[in-house]
């Protein structure tokens, strides 16, 4: 029998049979890493000995008013684990911690979402607050960044006595890696700042890539902003396939943030010699592939190493739609060919929400096609300049069929997680 490989898929992976006749199969997977034997006793020991910062309990006074941030439900962020073990650790008591959901643009998480994401216990023991980037009374002005961006961020979060800020660190499609300053900008930044940390020139910069950091256009802008009001300590998690924890970085900002980013580098970052004619992806499967927006990040993986005029066959369930909310449908629906959205785009005098990610799966589809299998309608991704797939492995099979005799196919079936790259090109 050929070998199957499972492409991660909402919360049931789909499997793919990988015939050896068919083409040269090459499936490109992160490293594995084992969880921590004891990831809570980890939480404590990062905590007590920090990167670049004095421990925990020294950064935060008994007294503090203290605000936590961490990101919204589309991220697997292991809220339920290191709440409660942030709560244990802190020195002040839990009616005086805040934990702010980071949701950036995105829509606020539900009670039942929030009941996922932290657990009972956590949501009686401590007040949590989505953050909304639209609601600018909420918002205060920090300062301004040297190219003019006005910087403003939740106010809840601004007027703390300590901020927190926790998340985990993946490889980002234009940020370069999740994480770090990440959780502020965009989380609790205010929509005009987004605005000015997304702008079309940012987003189309060569370095603003997966996998860059110190030379990313982008990542220096959010780090510019977030240093008017900066975190007081940070806790970032890497995770496996299984979202379980591999290694825990605490203590200042930056630098525990860029010590998680090189083991990152090394677990994720996969070498291939040359383009594929064929790429199949997927989006990590749930959380992040709950929509057709997100979805953009694994396309963005598959993108780096297919060939120009090829296709990438993307699986990604889209419980959530395109979404509905915000703009990023109505920009791609608004547009009869990718020329012309890019054009648009472009040209725009101010950022619009979503342009960023309108923009980039508009680079995409200017290089590659794009077909999708998901749970949307066929009519609404065709109007996402998507070509629609009713049965997987058909589809699988059909594009390598077109792509040649045996050709050299690539797999992602863990998606964005993993990021290749071409050897002489990283």
């Amino acid at each position: 029998m050929p070998p199957t490989c499972l492409i991660d898929y909402g919360e049931r992976p789909l499997p793919l049979v990988l015939d050896p006749d068919l083409a040269d199969w090459r499936v490109l997977t992160p490293r594995h890493t084992p969880p921590l034997a004891d990831a809570r006793a980890a939480f404590v020991e990062a905590c007590r000995s920090p990167i670049a910062s004095a421990p925990l309990r020294e950064v935060v006074a008994p007294g503090d008013c203290v605000v936590v941030v961490t990101s919204d439900g589309t991220r697997p962020v292991p809220n339920r684990q290191l709440i409660p073990w942030l709560l244990d650790e802190l020195p002040t008591p839990a009616e005086r911690v805040t934990v702010l959901v980071g949701n950036g643009t995105h829509r606020a998480n539900t009670p039942a979402e929030l009941d996922a994401m932290f657990g009972n216990d956590v949501r009686h023991r401590v007040r949590i607050e989505n953050h909304d980037a639209f609601d600018g009374s909420l918002h205060t002005v920090v300062g301004r960044s040297a190219d003019g961006v006005s910087v403003a961020f939740n106010r809840a979060y601004v007027e703390a006595d300590k901020r927190i800020v926790v998340g985990f660190i993946e490889p980002h499609f234009f940020a370069g890696f999740s994480g770090g300053p990440k959780a502020v900008a965009p989380g609790v930044a205010g929509i005009e700042t987004i605005f000015g940390l997304h702008r079309y020139d940012l987003i189309a910069h060569p370095c603003s890539a997966y996998g860059r950091l110190e030379d990313n256009p982008l990542q220096a802008a959010l780090g510019e902003a977030v240093a008017l009001c900066p975190p007081d300590f940070l806790v970032n998690v890497t995770l496996n396939a299984d979202k379980a924890i591999t290694g825990i970085f605490a203590g200042h900002y930056e630098a525990a943030h860029r010590v998680g980013c090189a083991r990152v580098r090394e677990d994720s970052m996969v070498p291939v010699n040359d383009v594929f004619p064929v790429v199949i992806a997927s989006n990590s499967g749930f959380p992040l592939d709950q929509n057709l927006y997100q979805s953009v990040k694994g396309m963005a993986a598959a993108e780096r190493i297919v060939d120009e005029e090829g296709i990438i066959v993307m699986a990604s369930e889209c419980r959530d739609g395109v979404p509905d909310v915000g703009r990023f449908r109505e920009l791609l629906a608004s547009a009869d060919s990718i020329g012309e959205l890019d054009t648009y785009l472009r040209e725009l005098e101010a950022p619009v929400l979503d342009q960023w990610q309108a923009q980039v799966l508009a680079r995409i589809r200017r290089r590659c096609s794009v077909a999708l299998y998901s749970e949307l309608p066929d009519d609404v991704v065709r109007a996402c300049h998507l070509t629609p797939i009713d049965a997987f492995q058909e589809a699988v099979d059909a594009a390598v069929r077109a792509a040649g005799r045996w050709p050299p196919v690539a797999v992602l079936p863990q998606g964005p997680t993993t990021t290749p790259f071409i050897v002489d090109r990283a």
